[in-house]
């Protein structure tokens, strides 16, 4: 099926690694132009590589997300560029595992801002673009914010205002006809969460604890990919998709939806 994406411009947060990375791929293969906003962190030489091997219609723009005023210049920029911004994936994030007990409203209100301000910036600066081209937004959110765990309070609350936001800008946008979707990502493998696994000993112990997850996975019990997450979010962007709006998608095998003694 053709996206119809070609051309398209879509500016991706934390694209070098994991999900990110999963989705500037496919939207490279889609004939998009990925615009990654990512901070230098060792691996941008790689990434550069095996991008050029798919396009060499990529941008990439290095930003700590945290620094959130500098994300004006930066969208500004990219519309001076290209003439167009056709889509936004907020993506970047990181559970940070501050608990209820032992946290500080600082660290608290630090952690929002690391994993949520962001999001709303972006899409704040790139608004009067994507209205220009009835474009598109795609949040990743994570099942924390609708499951809990029980660990995790600053990141689950970003999360789940992440998806409140979703839906807030689908209902301010809807007469412009710019489309907001989320995702939810649950048990993804992902190279943060292969390092997670290694940190439970040898390999038999890797494996015991894999299966432990893999196991409450209905479909097909086993972890959801990169690609079929950056398939659904290319979907999305897509105006193969042109009537979804406001919506929560799980990608995630029925692990939140579906009553887990079916697996």
């Amino acid at each position: 099926m053709d996206l119809h994406l070609k051309g398209k411009v879509v500016i991706v947060t934390g694209g070098f690694k994991g999900i990110g990375k999963g989705i500037v791929f496919q939207l490279a293969r889609e004939g998009a132009i990925p615009v990654v906003l990512n901070r230098k962190d060792g691996v941008e030489d790689e990434f550069i590589k095996e991008i050029s091997e798919i396009t060499d219609e990529y941008d990439i723009r290095y930003i700590d997300l945290n620094d959130t005023d500098e994300l004006k210049p930066i969208v500004e920029d990219v519309y001076r560029k290209y003439g167009h911004i056709d889509g936004i994936v907020n993506n970047a994030g990181r559970n940070d595992n501050l608990d209820l007990e032992s946290t500080t409203w600082q660290e608290f209100e630090a952690s929002l801002h690391n994993n949520l301000t962001h999001y709303f910036e972006l899409v704040h600066q790139a608004v009067p673009y994507l209205k220009e081209s009835k474009g598109s937004v795609v949040n990743i959110s994570s099942k924390v914010a609708l499951t809990g765990q029980g660990k995790t309070s600053a990141y689950a609350a970003a999360k789940g205002a992440i998806l409140g936001l979703t839906r807030e800008w689908a209902a301010a946008l809807v007469a412009d006809e710019v489309r907001v979707n989320a995702i939810v990502v649950a048990e993804a493998w992902t190279p943060l969460y292969a390092k997670w696994i290694k940190s439970f000993g040898d390999e038999e112990a890797q494996q015991a604890r894999l299966s432990l997850i893999t196991d409450k996975i209905p479909l097909g019990h086993r972890m959801t990919t990169v690609e079929e997450i950056a398939d659904t979010t290319c979907f999305l962007l897509s105006d193969r998709s042109s009537h979804t709006t406001g919506q929560w998608l799980n990608v995630d095998g029925g692990y939140v939806n579906l009553d887990r003694s079916l697996a």
